[in-house]
């Protein structure tokens, strides 16, 4: 994983960088998705990593899926990207300028990883809180995960806040041990 990313972030700096110079992000972000979510359809990416298939049909493709959202920019990235057969780095690439751009607009994602569905008011003061804490904005991703038993794990980059039923039982399970 870790070799992925050190490939895909400079492609990603790239059109990040473009992109606001260009002050087009939303149109960047919004293409990037598309492309990510193609190599990710097994079907296309079938017809995308086949060497029966010339570059030109593969980018024909591309475009014709992408639509109005592929101008001359996202053609030569589409075209940078089949010259270095590096297309299914696409969903890592898209990720990468996902990143840039929150950080750009002081937003930090957040995973929330909850035994149970929380309310409007439980998010929100989650938001509150967690925006304090990391002095950002804040944007929740809340996933009902019946595992935990209990409570929220909460995940903001490499920081992991587990307030779950199931942690507090394994980290009791794990000092018994010691």
């Amino acid at each position: 994983m870790a070799e992925l990313i050190t490939v895909a972030r400079p492609y990603a700096e790239a059109v990040y960088s473009l992109a606001t110079e260009q002050g087009k992000l939303d149109q960047w972000s919004d293409a990037l998705s598309w492309l990510a979510a193609m190599v990710n359809n097994p079907d296309l990416a079938q017809v995308v990593t086949n060497p029966k298939h010339t570059a030109q049909e593969v980018e024909a493709l591309m475009l014709d899926v992408l639509g109005s959202r592929g101008n001359d920019e996202v053609k030569r990235f589409i075209a940078a990207l089949i010259e270095n057969a590096r297309l299914t780095l696409l969903p890592e690439i898209a990720a990468q300028f996902e990143l840039l751009k929150a950080q750009s607009e002081n937003i930090v994602d957040a995973l929330v990883e909850s035994a149970f569905a929380l309310s409007d008011e439980q998010k929100a003061e989650l938001t509150n809180t967690l925006s304090k804490k990391y002095g950002k904005a804040v944007r929740l991703d809340v996933r009902e995960n019946a595992d935990l038993i209990g409570g929220v794990r909460v995940s903001v980059g490499d920081d992991v806040i587990d307030a779950s039923v199931r942690g507090k039982l394994q980290a009791m399970a794990a000092s018994l041990k010691n």
